[in-house]
């Protein structure tokens, strides 16, 4: 069962498990729509379909705090709410290889379709994210980023680009070894409540799995 970490007559604010795909797609595999719809049917006794308006979206291999919308007011604020970048997302992450203290990564990303893989080049979509090395453990980085801009694999583009892969990522990283677990977790959303204003933010404990645990 998904874990709900918050709940109202406009918004669902739940904890994205890992592997799970948001949406469905050819690999007919089970997503979160359908299994959250499924819940909203049985917990509310609803006919017919139930409304859940995506947001934002996390990929299959990451896991973290999303928020979803139970109605399309409610959808279409929040979607506008990302748009005017009012909408930040914290994500933590374990690197490898050497960076600074801190920093701004700024680029511009392609993405091919046939591969499903982004690229830096001089021309596409501006990716931009700060991020903050929080502890150093060999050539181990755990690192806290905040998220400016929402492109296709940024994080794992940006810091593939500059030599500091993402653990575990089986496209960006060269290291990757069949098995491990791309550490990318979606600890932090803050937004405002689409209906009353108020500013919230959620948060969850990183996971208990190499490579987080390395530094608890």
């Amino acid at each position: 069962m998904i874990n709900i970490l918050f709940e109202d007559n406009h918004i669902l604010v739940i904890e994205k498990p890992i592997n799970v795909l948001v949406q469905a797609d050819k690999s007919n595999d089970e997503d979160l729509l359908t299994i959250l719809k499924r819940y909203l049917k049985e917990k509310y006794n609803k006919p017919g379909n139930v409304y859940l308006g995506l947001v934002h979206r996390l990929d299959r291999v990451v896991d973290g705090v999303m928020v979803l919308a139970k109605t399309s007011k409610a959808a279409a604020r929040l979607s506008k709410q990302v748009t005017n970048k009012q909408f930040q997302k914290i994500y933590y992450a374990v690197v490898e290889g050497d960076l600074k203290t801190k920093g701004r990564l700024e680029n511009y990303l392609v993405k091919d379709e046939k591969t499903n893989k982004s690229f830096v080049r001089e021309k596409g979509k501006l990716a931009i994210l700060d991020y903050q090395v929080l502890n150093k453990r060999k050539n181990y980085n755990l690192v806290k980023i905040n998220l400016k801009t929402g492109r296709h694999h940024q994080i794992r583009v940006q810091f593939s680009y500059i030599g500091a892969p993402l653990f575990g990522d089986a496209k960006y990283n060269k290291n990757y070894k069949k098995g491990e677990q791309i550490a990318l977790f979606a600890k932090e959303l803050t937004f405002f409540h689409p209906v009353t204003r108020e500013a919230l933010t959620f948060s969850l404990e990183l996971p208990k799995r190499f490579p987080f645990t390395i530094f608890s």
